[in-house]
């Protein structure tokens, strides 16, 4: 329970800390009484504006609209958060023109919470009062260890490990079950003029589950402030690992989502990738003529005999600072992450994994996938989502941390230091960009 009370002290100091200095320049950033009077229905019909990245919601949203014509919503899709989406809010919170409804993951939250750019949800009753559907781990992501709620859980992302099937069984080469056996399984691949995986040079999201299964924990705080640790020691064996498979062409390093990337698993030169759910519609999407070659297994273990699975992604539906219709959004929003229809749309589609306990039951996800030789690879899923730590605390400002660290991860994979050195240099930034926020640090 410990770590626990560590990531409770962490966002209970977003609270105190930070969104203390920014409700100095627009009033109360909690959601207090005028927050709560606000949600109330329109007087007229409402067009509402959502911004996503998810495959397909244009599909999923127009089930809404046919049924609910005094609430419309205008889907726009973009790149995904961290590839532009986040900045453009950021920009359009400051310019007064954002969305009324974004997607954004869980680790983004807090620093959309501290500058003051999300609209408080608990001032709507059924917001409130659908708690009880959510996975205990996904709501603690949108609440903050604060009284507010500043998003509807959507998905989570457990990880697993994507495998060709076929070139595996081919070549006599056995499924590795630790990330020892992963190594000499990419030195054969090698040998075969193939890769074992790509390694992700931008999208930091992937190494910070792998950090997180082996036991990072890469922010705390307490009375006093925040204490960063993203080197610490699980990190640093994580780093030491990826090095060695860099530094030794074990693995490729196309850019993550473009064409050069799809081809690289569509044409059989890259046979894995440790993903989160949602990845099965990537290599469906992207690597069309493999169909039936791909299978699904636990995540390769840092100890032998473990079974702890990393976390990558996962999404809230927010309300974004100046929306005038929260009542409608909030609508929205429960609908889209509650109802049998939306859920099983958005796992057709996009293979999301829901937040909620009653949407794991859901047939969709019970049955065999086609594309996967007809496994029932939700399964698998179902398991890495009981062994995903629930205690890994994000911190304010992981847009800019990330953005740190891919530079780091850009230089090391072109040679010029290490993954380590990006960490470690992640980790000034990180404390330097917490202190300009006026967001005390331990140091």
């Amino acid at each position: 329970m410990q770590h626990s009370k560590k990531k409770a002290a962490a966002v209970i100091a977003i609270s105190a800390f930070a969104l203390a200095g920014c409700s100095a320049g627009g009033g109360d950033s909690t959601g207090g009484g005028d927050a709560a009077a606000s949600c109330t229905p329109a007087d007229g019909d409402v067009t509402l504006e959502f911004t996503s990245w998810i495959p397909g919601i244009e599909d999923v949203v127009k089930i809404w609209n046919d049924a609910n014509p005094e609430i419309q919503v205008d889907v726009q899709t973009g790149p995904n958060g961290n590839g532009g989406t986040y900045q453009n809010f950021f920009n359009q919170i400051k310019a007064g023109d954002a969305p009324d409804l974004g997607q954004i993951e869980y680790d983004a939250l807090p620093n959309f919470l501290v500058q003051d750019g999300l609209e408080d949800l608990s001032a709507c009753e059924d917001v409130v009062a659908a708690e009880d559907q959510f996975v205990d781990w996904a709501w603690g992501q949108v609440t903050l260890g604060t009284d507010g709620v500043y998003g509807v859980p959507q998905d989570t992302g457990p990880m697993a490990l994507f495998y060709r099937a076929d070139l595996f069984e081919q070549n006599g080469i056995a499924i590795p079950t630790t990330w020892d056996e992963y190594r000499e399984a990419a030195v054969k691949i090698r040998d075969l003029g193939g890769y074992i995986t790509n390694f992700s040079q931008s999208d930091i999201n992937q190494f910070a589950g792998f950090a997180w299964q082996d036991g990072a924990q890469w922010f705390s705080s307490d009375d006093e402030g925040w204490t960063v640790t993203l080197a610490d020691d699980a990190t640093t064996t994580v780093a030491d690992f990826w090095q060695s498979m860099l530094d030794d062409d074990l693995v490729a390093t196309v850019p993550a989502w473009t064409d050069e990337w799809n081809n690289a698993y569509n044409s059989g030169e890259v046979w894995t990738w440790n993903s989160a759910v949602w990845g099965a519609n990537s290599i469906s999407s992207g690597a069309p003529d493999t169909a039936g070659s791909w299978a699904v297994a636990p995540l390769p273990q840092w100890k032998a005999g473990g079974s702890a699975a990393g976390n990558w992604g996962g999404s809230s539906t927010a309300v974004l600072k100046g929306s005038e219709h929260l009542y409608e959004a909030t609508k929205f929003a429960l609908w889209l992450n509650t109802s049998d229809e939306a859920l099983t749309a958005l796992a057709e589609a996009a293979n999301l994994y829901p937040a909620t306990t009653a949407g794991l039951a859901l047939p969709v996800f019970s049955e065999g996938v086609e594309f996967y030789g007809g496994q029932k690879i939700y399964d698998v899923f179902a398991d890495a989502a009981t062994q995903v730590s629930p205690d890994f605390a994000w911190g304010p400002t992981m847009t800019q941390t990330y953005a740190d660290v891919s530079d780091g991860f850009k230089a090391a994979v072109s040679g010029s230091g290490t993954l380590l050195d990006a960490i470690e240099k992640g980790q000034t930034a990180t404390v330097d960009a917490l202190k300009a926020a006026s967001i005390p640090v331990t140091e």
